[in-house]
This record gives C-alpha cells, sequence and structure tokens, in this order.
C-alpha cells in the first residue's frame, strides 16, 4: 500500500509524513506531491503569509525538503510548467507576479531589508505576542457572535 500526500500548508515546521503517522497506517511508500512550486518566499502584496524562514522550502533542495518530511519521494510544480498552463489559459499575458515561487518581486521597493523587517513582524513568535495564547484575545466577527 502507498499513499500519496498532497498539502497545501508550505509552512509545516515539523516532519509532515512522520507526524502524520502514515506508515503507522500501513504505507510502505508514502510520498508528497504539491499541485504549486515550492513557496520559498513570503507574498508582501496582502497575504499574510509565514516569514520566509518559517517556509519549509526556503533555502532548502528538494532533497533536503524530503529527508525532513520523512517522505519516500518529493514532487512540486515546475514553475516554468505553471507559466506554461497560465499562458495556455491567456495568451496575451506575458507576466504575472509570481514571488512566493521565485522570491523575485515586481516592486523594486522590496529588498532585503524590507523583507527582514517584514519577517520580525509576521514570524510566529511576533504573531503570538500580538494575539496572546488567550481565546479572549481574539475579536469575533462573525455576525451571529453575542
Amino acid at each position: 500500500m502507498s499513499y500519496l500526500v498532497d498539502v497545501l500548508d508550505s509552512s509545516w515546521k515539523r516532519p509532515v509524513i512522520k507526524s502524520l503517522r502514515w506508515r503507522d497506517a500501513g504505507a510502505r511508500k508514502v510520498y508528497f506531491v504539491s499541485a504549486a512550486p515550492a513557496a520559498v518566499s513570503p507574498n508582501v502584496y496582502g497575504i499574510d503569509m509565514p516569514a520566509a524562514t518559517e517556509l519549509i522550502a526556503h533555502g532548502r533542495s528538494a532533497e533536503e525538503i524530503n529527508q525532513l518530511i520523512g517522505a519516500d519521494g518529493l514532487i512540486y510544480q515546475e514553475l516554468d510548467d505553471l507559466v506554461a498552463a497560465v499562458r495556455e489559459l491567456n495568451p496575451n499575458l506575458k507576466t504575472f507576479e509570481d514571488s512566493v515561487f521565485s522570491a523575485c518581486y515586481i516592486t523594486k521597493e522590496v529588498d532585503d531589508a524590507y523583507l527582514e523587517a517584514l519577517a520580525l513582524s509576521r514570524n510566529d513568535s511576533a504573531k503570538q505576542s500580538v494575539a496572546g495564547d488567550s481565546e479572549d484575545a481574539c475579536l469575533d466577527l462573525r455576525a451571529d457572535a453575542s
């Protein structure tokens, strides 16, 4: 028996395959497959993503990630293939924002200093210090909240 694992969250810090206990469930082989390229950089244009150092693919090769998560194989979508697929749908599209995958930002203001400041404000420990560990720290904005 083999398992194919497709995980969208690229920021897991613990070994994914080992923590999910796929092997304990009887899998002899476990493959990690992502329908997206490896996320190596944060999005700075409005999406609250982990700091670059919290992304599993930041600064790591596919082989290193594979060893870290304990899989038998690791497959990411290639960025060039993703670009080709999008262009097939819209041939007029010449470029698009792919900094999460390429670490190339379309605005010139994004430099190392900007990314360092962003990492200090967006990393997990910064978020925890703002939110606290209490449920009282969360503001409930649901319409049915009392």
